[in-house]
């Protein structure tokens, strides 16, 4: 005799069955009721593991539930970090700037809320004014080149004094964080290029200040033919008020990489349905879930954590994951991942993975640590930076003492002009447009031709790129299912068979139904109505249509009404093979032919791959599809290397192998489950048609999602560079050429000195080069 049977849950789904459910299971002397026969059959298989696990309820588990509130609690009550990109030891509980290199630090910690950069706002402030002040400040001094210097004669000697006061508060307020940064980089040596800009505009307000306030310091060899001692506050205010631009646009870039990491947060629901011990059901904060407890899904939610089917059957949408837009049919068992979409069967999941160890958490912090790996291209400037500013500091002074030491009287005069001269000349102005207006043309030309780069680096990198990663669904294919072939059974037109099946799949949701009845729609068919429509998870969908019984589904579904279809199955196989879906039907219970859907390849597709492997790009397919599918796929497209069936994490995994062996990887993809891979890659490129977590995450973006903008894109990366590097050479011609002569070596042979005038103006036509130059960019042929 058993011993009487447990009241309680069942130990397996955690429901309560009924009191006379014959599922009953016998362990260690103790009779366990279940609610179904399934949840008996898992017990008997591993009684300890359901035994030992925590009550998969929300009720039943208090503590679980206690803890991981205070968890949650600790979890917000911490501080966020923030990094430097280009320094990742640096970690700082606070928003500023790295020590090191003097870039904005970002934030190392996902967020769901947008939060308002206070640093951001702050150089949105300092530029409007700067700017404001700077423009009267620039067309005071270009007044005093005019013939007879009229500005100064109707200012009556007081244009250096007004010059004076609009170009304070910009060079001492709107470039205040310029001189902390560099500061700090004397301080911590680690010379960059806050350093010159520091050096360069202060150099020249001083010296300026000191020609208004005290002109007898300077002898007469740096006097105008009126005796005027040249001012150059104007040189000052436009340095700082440009690279409080560059600052601005750079603290948005910076704001808009969050923008990936909120859009994969919003994908999980913000509350679940947890059903209580007593059969009832709350709605609770995604927090306040923990392992185990039973949560309700209804019709079109997504699923809040990552889970298993308890109770329930029907199809979920994992487009996110798999990249797949047909839906995934479910029974209990099963698991399901959080944040993908429940369709039309209601579903009791058991929480398995909450907070941040879900599927889609652990996406977040791929896309947030790859995006936090990119080395952005001032990395090349700063290099620079070492060398340059040293260099250039030391040749001031040695200028200054060798005048005040060795030069004719007055020497100290003398001395801090050549010093400031060598100063000014070797101002950064050239060098901080070099790579600027050379990447912003480059921009605005790649828009025209379909393609938007968010960042400079991408230009960078695009053109060293060897091999290409792309997904399959929406980036080589169109990305949803079309109607290819209908192949109708002896006796039945093949336009009677779609219309009659596009009439029952209207009444349907599924993205294959919505190819039938387009397919429909496109030949020009009228599509009767449906009655008594019924979908079967799994198999298909029947119904009546003008009075006659219709099927449409599996081989399995056929047989259970008693249609045989295997006169179609060798044409059905082989369609297969070529990566369809097919739908075989029946008509008053006989097999009545078959629908075959596809997802096909893009038209331009081919051309597209025969361009990238001309230029010796190799190309690897990466997708979560199925491997027939996949295959199928690339045997169209000649593709030789293939990766089907990766989940997002293994997609990312699969390009770090890649870089890992050397090669330059650039990954093409559309959707959600593409994120990390994208921001992994050196350049991560998104279908413009795609979702809008693919397009966050990758600095190039297809506006057409035509592949063939990767080549494009490339020669324009090539020109780019190109470009870059004439515009570097004329940044530091003048500067090579010009340091030596504003030191003074020409002095002892001709008697020529370098006054800060003409440096300045050496300094101004090495960036008006640097402007005409990039501007060649506009007519590059793509």
């Amino acid at each position: 005799m058993s011993a009487p049977a447990r009241t309680g849950l069942d130990p397996v789904c955690g429901m309560t069955p009924r009191p006379d459910s014959p599922h009953t299971a016998l362990h260690r002397g103790e009779t366990y009721r279940f609610c179904s026969a399934r949840c008996a059959e898992r017990f008997r298989a591993e009684p300890e593991r359901f035994l030992a696990a925590p009550a998969p309820h929300g009720g039943g588990s208090a503590a679980a539930a206690h803890a991981h509130a205070e968890a949650s609690s600790a979890s917000l009550a911490r501080p966020r970090r923030y990094t430097c990109p280009m320094h990742p030891e640096i970690v700082r509980d606070a928003p500023g700037a790295c020590p090191i290199c003097g870039m904005a630090l970002e934030p190392m910690d996902p967020s769901t809320t947008e939060e308002p950069s206070a640093e951001l706002r702050d150089m949105e402030r300092r530029f409007r004014l700067s700017a404001a002040l700077t423009l009267p400040a620039v067309a005071l001094a270009m007044g005093d080149m005019l013939p007879g210097a009229p500005v100064s004669h109707a200012l009556d000697g007081l244009g250096p004094w007004l010059q004076l006061a609009l170009a304070t508060p910009v060079v001492l307020w709107g470039g205040l964080p310029f001189f902390e940064r560099g500061v700090a980089s004397l301080r911590t040596r680690h010379l960059n290029m806050f350093t010159l800009i520091a050096l360069g505009t202060g150099a020249a307000f001083v010296y300026s200040a000191l020609a208004t306030a005290a002109p007898g310091l300077f002898p007469a060899g740096f006097r105008g033919h009126e005796g005027r001692v040249e001012v150059y506050y104007e040189a000052a205010a436009v340095i700082v008020t440009l690279v409080l631009l560059g600052q601005v646009l750079e603290l948005r870039a910076r704001e808009r990489t969050g923008d990936a990491i909120r859009a994969l947060l919003s994908l999980a629901p913000a509350t679940a349905r947890r059903v209580r011990l007593d059969g009832g059901e709350e709605d609770v904060p995604l927090d306040a879930v923990v392992p185990g407890d039973l949560l309700r899904v209804r019709p079109g939610e997504k699923m809040p954590v990552d889970a298993v089917v308890v109770e329930g059957r029907g199809g979920v949408d994992e487009a996110m994951v798999t990249g797949e837009a047909i839906p995934v049919e479910k029974v209990p068992g099963d698991r399901v991942i959080g944040g993908t979409l429940n369709g039309n069967g209601s579903l009791l999941v058991r929480a398995e993975r909450v907070g941040s160890e879900t599927l889609l958490a652990r996406i977040v912090a791929l896309v947030a640590e790859a995006q936090r790996s990119r080395a952005p291209i001032q990395r090349t400037a700063d290099a620079v930076a070492a060398w340059f500013v040293p260099a250039v500091v030391v040749a001031a002074v040695v200028t200054f003492a060798a005048w005040a030491l060795f030069g004719p009287p007055p020497r100290l005069a003398y001395a801090l002009a050549t010093a400031v001269s060598v100063l000014i000349i070797a101002c950064p102005c050239a060098l901080g447009l070099a790579t600027p207006m050379s990447i912003g043309v480059a921009m605005g030309r790649g828009a025209r031709a379909g393609v938007l780069f968010r960042n400079a680096e991408a230009i960078e990198r695009l053109r060293a790129v060897d091999t290409l990663v792309v997904d399959k669904t929406g980036t080589l294919t169109e990305g949803k299912p079309r109607l290819t072939e209908v192949e109708p059974a002896p006796g039945v037109s093949a336009g009677e068979l779609l219309r009659i099946a596009a009439g029952l799949e209207r009444a349907s949701e599924h993205p294959l139904a919505a190819a039938v009845v387009r397919g429909a729609e496109e030949r020009g068919l009228s599509i009767p109505a449906a009655e008594g429509f019924d979908a079967r998870p799994g198999q298909g969908v029947v119904g009546r249509v003008e009075g006659r019984s219709v099927a449409l589904g599996t081989t399995a579904l056929l047989a259970e009404l008693g249609a045989d279809p295997s006169p179609f199955a060798g044409r059905a196989a082989a369609l297969r093979d070529e990566g369809r879906t097919v739908l075989f039907a029946a008509l008053d219970g006989r097999a009545a032919g078959f629908l075959a859907v596809a997802d096909l390849v893009k038209p331009s597709t081919p051309e597209a791959l025969s361009a990238l492997r001309h230029e010796g790009v190799r190309v690897v397919m990466l997708t979560g599809d199925h491997r027939t599918t996949a295959l199928a796929v690339a045997r169209a497209l000649g593709i030789e290397e293939v990766e089907a069936e990766v989940l997002p994490d293994q997609k990312a995994a699969a390009v770090r192998r890649l870089q890992e062996a050397g090669c330059v990887v650039a990954m093409a993809g559309d959707g959600v489950n593409d994120a990390p891979a994208l921001a992994q890659a050196d350049v991560g490129i998104a279908m413009g048609t795609g979702s809008d977590v693919a397009v966050e995450s990758a600095p190039v973006t297809l506006v057409r999602g035509d592949l063939r903008g990767i080549a494009r894109a490339r020669r324009l990366s090539r020109a780019t560079l190109r470009n870059i590097r004439e515009n570097l050479f004329f940044a530091f011609v003048y500067n090579a050429l010009g340091v030596p002569v504003a030191a003074g070596v020409l002095y002892p042979f001709t008697g020529m000195l370098l006054s800060p005038m003409i440096a300045a103006g050496a300094m101004s036509f090495s960036s008006v080069s640097v402007v005409a130059n990039s501007l060649r960019l506009r007519r590059v042929e793509l």
